[in-house]
């Protein structure tokens, strides 16, 4: 086996694919949803946004390892649970962080802008690192989606 097998892969394609067109479809869905004049091409390379690549990568290599392997075996086991641990960061840990991030660089302005502090410019923190329940899900059910067509474009050869 190597490395060029993965092309073959149904389970490596629909992640491949899950996380590539999540992150693509961020740019429209950005504009559309906020109204923008012109384009954040920078979505394309920056964690958090709507939907969650990060969801949808893992919700697609688990619903493929199910479709393909079964939906009984220990690797569609491990994959739900490490699936699991990658959502709940993503809609949890990160974004308690990015709203953390959102807070400090709130005061860190707040206390340049007053002379209460002086110093160099300040260099801000991420903000958008995590998601939203909604936005976790939205890539789960992308994931899903992506497995499912990469499942009828590619039945299992017996």
């Amino acid at each position: 086996m190597s490395f060029w097998d993965l092309f073959r892969s149904p389970v490596a394609i629909s992640g491949f694919f899950a996380l590539l067109l999540s992150q693509l479809f961020k740019v429209p869905i950005d504009y559309l949803r906020n109204q923008r004049k012109d384009w954040n091409w920078s979505l394309l390379f920056n964690s958090g946004g709507m939907p969650s690549s990060h969801s949808a990568l893992m919700a697609a290599v688990t619903t493929s390892i199910g479709l393909y392997v079964g939906w009984g075996s220990p690797l569609f086991a491990l994959a739900l649970a490490i699936t699991s641990i990658v959502i709940y960061d993503a809609a949890g840990v990160r974004r308690q962080a990015g709203l953390h991030a959102e807070r400090i660089n709130k005061l860190v302005k707040q206390l340049f802008s007053t002379g209460k502090i002086d110093g160099e410019e300040w260099d801000v923190l991420l903000e958008s690192i995590g998601h939203s329940r909604g936005e976790a899900f939205a890539g789960i059910l992308f994931g899903i989606a992506v497995a499912v067509i990469v499942r009828v474009l590619m039945p299992p050869i017996i």
